[in-house]
């Protein structure tokens, strides 16, 4: 069973190609990338229009190498039938061998889309930076019809998944070979993805995506031999008078997430005690007792005595979160944290990682949380639609979260939750912080569905009645039935 889906960058896929090249005819990658498009488009017409002979598809055609895939699928659409027109937007460097192959089975040439069922964007590949050229964006700007995607969204950078102007929004996007970090990065732009195998043999990842089943699979459940203290004791403080939600929900979401015990220490305690009466509640933490991993942070303030609490968990040599609130005390005073050698996880929004780092989280995302997290010497989890998580000397882990239903006040109280019980039954911190985003996610997408509608806004306390269908939902893809 594969643990991680890799991402690659486009220099990792270049030479992953040169060295295909050594092994195999000239031309046979593009024939199969092009093979690969071919059945895609195929399959979305059936879907879209009921058949496939008769129907139009209109090629967006570039110069390069992802040019000639998109000539190449054409020529194979018309041997089914389909009347294929492809706009050249650079006539004299279009794919020489591509174009000769369409025009040989009846492809014509046009200057215009014309009213095509499908449309293939193959303006350019994984060389293409920045957004599209005005010729380009005017013709994708005025279609209609969904846009099958050669490799990547045109206009949407490879490696970054930055968007600096017009782009592509593709219903669906075939990948070549490797899935790259666009594919995760803007997975808006990239519509479904397709991967289509062209024999790439590829380096380890920098850049992975957890799978499901793996995640269920080594979810902490009890053994016959467990009890409640030896699956890990979670520790909360989170909270105050003022935000007595946060407690809730992150004690709330630490319970749901194991079945050991949580001990909350905080100004919530009656709160939480109204809503998790299994919960050890008391109002100092040193009054807590022993715990495995310490969560701090969500709605506890930025006073002085907050800031006491923050410095006495961090001084101990146990797995500690840091969110929200104790996000800001440690951008006033990073060396709270920056000494630490216990596993330490901090979960910075785009706002609170510029206050950590004084300056914004810019384009490339994923230099950007590898870099805090290298120069910190601790696990960072940098929230967002694609939510990424980096470890020092690790590769990033990304978290596409499939729409942005977890964006809502106290959905991050939830997460530290999660990541919190998993660092106190024994779990390695990024992944911990990987599987508590993919849970996450999951449980905001069945909360926003849960009415079995296309989807509806929802709150944090539905995401977190969620999240244990969620946890479920991945153990059975685990373990499914035989």
């Amino acid at each position: 069973m594969s643990t991680q889906r890799g991402y690659f960058t486009a220099d990792e896929v270049r030479t992953a190609e040169a060295e295909l090249f050594t092994r195999v005819p000239d031309g046979v990658p593009m024939r199969r990338a092009a093979y690969g498009l071919a059945t895609v488009v195929a399959a979305e017409l059936r879907a879209r229009t009921g058949g496939i002979a008769g129907r139009a598809v209109t090629l967006l055609v570039g110069s390069g190498d992802n040019g000639g895939d998109a000539l190449w699928a054409g020529s194979m659409l018309r041997r089914r039938g389909v009347a294929v027109t492809a706009v050249l937007l650079n006539p004299e460097r279009a794919h020489a061998k591509g174009l000769a192959a369409l025009c040989s089975t009846g492809g014509r040439i046009g200057d215009e889309v014309g009213d095509p069922d499908v449309v293939i964007d193959g303006i350019v590949g994984i060389s293409g930076r920045g957004p599209l050229r005005p010729r380009a964006a005017e013709l994708v700007a005025a279609l209609d019809a969904p846009i099958v995607a050669a490799d990547l969204p045109s206009g949407v950078d490879p490696d970054t998944g930055a968007i600096e102007g017009p782009a592509v929004r593709a219903a669906v996007t075939v990948a070549f070979g490797a899935y790259k970090p666009v594919h995760a990065l803007a997975a808006p732009h990239c519509g479904r993805i397709e991967l289509v195998p062209i024999g790439l043999r590829l380096p380890e990842p920098n850049l992975a995506a957890l799978e499901y089943a793996s995640i269920g699979a080594a979810w902490p459940v009890p053994g016959p031999a467990d009890n409640k203290y030896t699956q890990g004791v979670t520790g909360v403080c989170a909270g105050s008078a003022t935000y007595p939600g946060a407690a809730v929900l992150c004690t709330g979401a630490a319970v749901t997430a194991t079945s050991g015990m949580v001990r909350y220490a905080g100004a919530g305690a009656n709160e939480v005690l109204r809503h998790c009466p299994e919960v050890i509640a008391t109002q100092r933490v040193s009054e807590a007792g022993r715990v495995q991993s310490w969560i701090v942070g969500p709605g506890a303030g930025t006073d002085a005595d907050a800031r006491e609490r923050l410095a006495y968990l961090l001084s101990t040599d146990l797995p500690v979160v840091v969110d929200a609130d104790g996000l800001t005390l440690l951008a006033a005073d990073p060396a709270l944290v920056r000494a630490r050698t216990a596993p330490t996880v901090l979960t910075p929004h785009a706002g609170e990682f510029a206050r950590l780092t004084g300056h914004d989280v810019g384009a490339d995302r994923v230099a950007a949380v590898r870099d805090l997290a290298e120069a910190w010497r601790v696990t960072v989890l940098l929230k967002g639609r694609a939510t990424l998580i980096a470890a020092p000397g690790g590769p990033v882990l990304v978290n596409e979260a499939g729409g942005s239903w977890a964006a809502t006040a106290g959905a991050g109280d939830v997460l530290s939750g999660i990541i919190g019980a998993l660092l106190a039954a024994g779990r390695d911190p990024a992944w911990s912080a990987a599987a508590a985003a993919r849970a996450h996610s999951l449980a905001a997408n069945l909360a926003a569905t849960a009415d079995h509608s296309v989807g509806a806004p929802i709150s944090a306390l539905p995401l977190l009645d969620h999240l244990r269908p969620a946890i479920h939902i991945l153990r059975a893809l685990a373990h499914p039935p035989s």
